[in-house]
């Protein structure tokens, strides 16, 4: 079992911690289960400050974790590096960036990072737990309606002009990473590779990083970035929404790369015709070859979005929720 207070895993017949020596509780009979290995580790380098409790996913990069933050009372995330990435020092940093990152952009649709760690090995930062999901896992049941999408990004976009503003460019943003709270407000999240103008490139190495999916041309052959190239993340995730898919895909990231700076995307309306030419209009000019072509900002884009809110039927609530998140950036 694990003791309630410090975090440890005993042998079920201990009558106190082997770490911390407080008593542990009695427990039913049956059988009891030995659990996973990581999340042992991970409890026991975090003690009493969080109670991990599962896994909810993880990714390329990284395991991410449910926990309580014991003293706050409060649902959190551990995400938490791999182990095997913790030997490589370019992981560890763009790990850490992550939460440097974060912890500079004080806005109502970033996720913000609320504290990190590293201990025994293990690398991890905490954020806050957001039950409403992830945009990934709405549009796994299906292309979205246009007006639901177009208040999402408008809100996402907003979030990322604070960033912009403030030197960072994102350079990850796609579905997974754009969350919602329990009122269905959209926050962007994952500043893992985020690039500070005055730092060049994150990686000796020059090369691209990010998702092929959603790469800007530009990112896809490894140049510098800006803003703009989160403005055409941007677009393939609204492109995604819509029609349930995003505008390029192969069988590797290097054939996805190659599409996304040599071939013309088909234009959105044309694969689900009830999307608003107006919308379409406004989806590919982000999906602009050049930088120059798309949104000078991402703020250009959530005004977009809310001008053309302002004309679609049933649109009030989203338009409300795009318009408060615009105001931030106002203030």
């Amino acid at each position: 079992m694990f003791c309630p207070d410090c975090g440890t895993w005993n042998r079920r017949v201990a009558a106190s911690c082997s770490r911390c020596h407080a008593g542990l509780p009695e427990l039913a009979d049956g059988p009891a289960e030995k659990p996973d290995e990581e999340i042992a580790k991970l409890r026991h380098v975090t003690g009493a400050r969080y109670r991990v409790r599962r896994r909810l996913g993880g990714g390329g990069m990284a395991n991410v974790y449910l926990a309580d933050h014991t003293q706050l009372r409060r649902s959190v995330v551990l995400k938490v590096l791999h182990g095997h990435l913790g030997k490589d020092a370019e992981m560890i940093e763009r790990f850490r960036r992550e939460a440097r990152a974060a912890s500079e952009l004080v806005h109502p649709h970033i996720v913000p990072i609320i504290d990190a760690g590293s201990a025994d090995g293990v690398t991890f930062t905490v954020m806050p737990f957001l039950a409403g999901g992830s945009l990934a896992e709405r549009i796994a049941h299906g292309a979205r309606p246009a007006v639901e999408v177009a208040s999402i990004i408008a809100q996402a976009a907003t979030a990322l002009d604070f960033a912009h503003r403030r030197g960072i460019v994102h350079r990850d943003v796609k579905p997974d990473n754009v969350l919602f709270d329990e009122d269905g407000h959209a926050l962007v999240t994952d500043f893992g590779i985020a690039e500070a103008r005055s730092q060049g490139r994150l990686t000796a190495s020059g090369r691209a990083m990010g998702t092929p999916h959603y790469m800007a041309p530009e990112q896809a052959m490894g140049k510098l970035v800006d803003g703009r190239s989160d403005v055409y993340a941007l677009g393939v995730v609204m492109y995604e929404a819509l029609v349930g898919a995003p505008p390029f895909d192969g069988p590797d990231g290097f054939a996805v790369g190659y599409k996304q700076v040599h071939e013309a995307p088909v234009p959105a309306n044309e694969v689900n015709s009830e999307i608003p030419p107006a919308l379409n209009e406004i989806v590919m000019k982000c999906l602009a070859k050049s930088p120059a072509d798309r949104y000078a900002r991402a703020n250009d884009l959530a005004d977009a979005l809310i001008k053309y809110m302002a004309t679609a039927p049933g649109s009030e609530v989203a338009m409300r929720d795009a318009v408060t998140a615009r105001a931030v950036a106002k203030a």
